[in-house]
């Protein structure tokens, strides 16, 4: 693991560490203010990162609550002391009278952590006062999200506020006319982390499966224990601790602008590659569009690691970010990959073990016909079977034989 990986997940049983691995980042990131980084398509992104814990009903979904306190713990520092400055003047709009002068909102009143049970209006607002600083929430189940669709509000209002805060130079707010009233358009910076059960899950997002949502958050999963299991044991958190993170948290709050990141830049093109070699091979477009999104989260976790590290980078940050993306698009293939299916074909035409490579399903040399019955065993249109071995030959996965029939070429043989 990256250095500060290998801190933050250093107290965690090992049953857990893939839930905190992942779990770092939106507070991580959080602590960036104004800072931009280049994606491998020439748009420049802020490390908007969202995390969703999934597991079974006391399977140790608050494992992720003591690593993200101590990161956390500047921001709600200051935090506390403007949340006293906000006290005190709402006492003192409560206490002036009718006809007394009234003092303006104070200003610098940046609070970033959340409380909960925000509505929309105080959300607005905390964006307003944020001065382009990260929002950041932590929901202990995912339904206290729904305080943020606002009086007469519907769930699609905070689906809404999840898609454009993924997206660059987004916009959102609302107009009062009242001057007591929050008034205002702003960029959202929002980065949160939230848990929940699978059942919870799949029904909190039934109706936006094909959405948005979904492709824009990371996901993770702590696996079900064996019965009569020992309890997980935990390492104590100390100074040393708090202390050996510090740098890494400085590193963040110090940096501005736009960061070229080489490494991470590098990794996200390979990935990319990669990822459509996978979904040409298994002819899943379900798997295709949500690595798309997939690729963009895994990047931006990259440059926060690069930025935190003080731009280190070597093969220990490849391999964690590799993982952390096909990590992500396992959880989200095993969650919702057979309903997002339903829903984009009209019926399941999708095999529920999740992508399959089509081309290893066939003998070195096939004909037009092996491939169609491959298809069909698969439950895949056969009619785009002719596309598939086009995109294959164009790719030099095989090659087309003078007789019409096709054959895996040397490097697939290889792999």
């Amino acid at each position: 693991l990256p250095p500060m990986s290998e801190l933050l997940v250093s107290k965690t049983p090992s049953i857990y560490r893939a839930a905190v691995a992942n779990a770092i980042f939106p507070p991580l990131a959080a602590h960036l203010c104004k800072t931009r980084f280049r994606y491998i398509d020439n748009v420049w992104h802020e490390a908007t990162i969202m995390s969703i814990l999934v597991g079974g009903s006391g399977a140790g979904k608050g494992c992720v609550n003591k690593p993200i306190d101590y990161i956390m713990a500047d921001i709600r520092q200051r935090d506390e002391k403007n949340r006293e400055r906000e006290r005190e003047w709402k006492r003192e709009m409560a206490t002036a009278g009718a006809n007394k002068d009234k003092s303006p909102r104070p200003e610098g009143l940046i609070i970033q952590e959340l409380d909960p049970d925000c509505t929309n209006a105080a959300f607005v607002q905390r964006l307003i006062d944020a001065e382009g600083h990260f929002l950041y929430a932590r929901l202990n189940e995912l339904d206290q999200f729904d305080a943020l669709k606002g009086n007469g509000g519907t769930r699609q209002e905070h689906f809404r506020i999840i898609c454009l805060a993924f997206d660059p130079d987004n916009r959102y707010g609302q107009t009062r006319v009242s001057e007591r009233s929050v008034s205002g358009s702003v960029c959202i910076r929002f980065n949160w982390n939230a848990s929940t059960t699978l059942k919870k899950v799949r029904s909190y997002f039934k109706l936006v499966l094909i959405d948005g949502p979904i492709s824009r958050i990371g996901f993770s999963f702590i696996e079900p224990q064996d019965i009569g299991a020992q309890i997980p044991i935990f390492g104590t958190y100390d100074e040393a601790f708090e202390e050996a993170l510090r740098p890494y948290i400085e590193r963040l709050v110090n940096a501005c602008g736009e960061i070229d990141c080489p490494g991470p830049l590098r990794l996200a093109k390979r990935l990319n590659k990669e990822l459509g070699k996978e979904a040409t091979l298994t002819q899943d477009r379900d798997f295709w569009e949500l690595s798309q999104r997939a690729n963009i989260i895994a990047y931006l976790k990259a440059c926060v690691l690069y930025v935190a590290s003080g731009g280190q980078w070597d093969k220990r940050y490849d391999d964690f970010i590799r993982w952390s993306l096909y990590y992500d698009l396992w959880c989200k293939m095993k969650f919702f990959g057979e309903a997002i299916r339903k829903e984009n074909e009209g019926n399941n035409l999708g095999n529920k073990r999740g992508p399959r490579n089509l081309l290893e399903q066939l003998p070195e040399q096939f004909t037009y016909e092996d491939a169609v019955r491959v298809r069909r065993e698969d439950e895949r249109p056969v009619e785009q079977t002719k596309g598939m071995l086009n995109q294959w030959v164009h790719r030099k996965f095989i090659v087309r034989l003078a007789d019409g029939s096709y054959r895996k070429t040397e490097s697939k043989r290889n792999e």
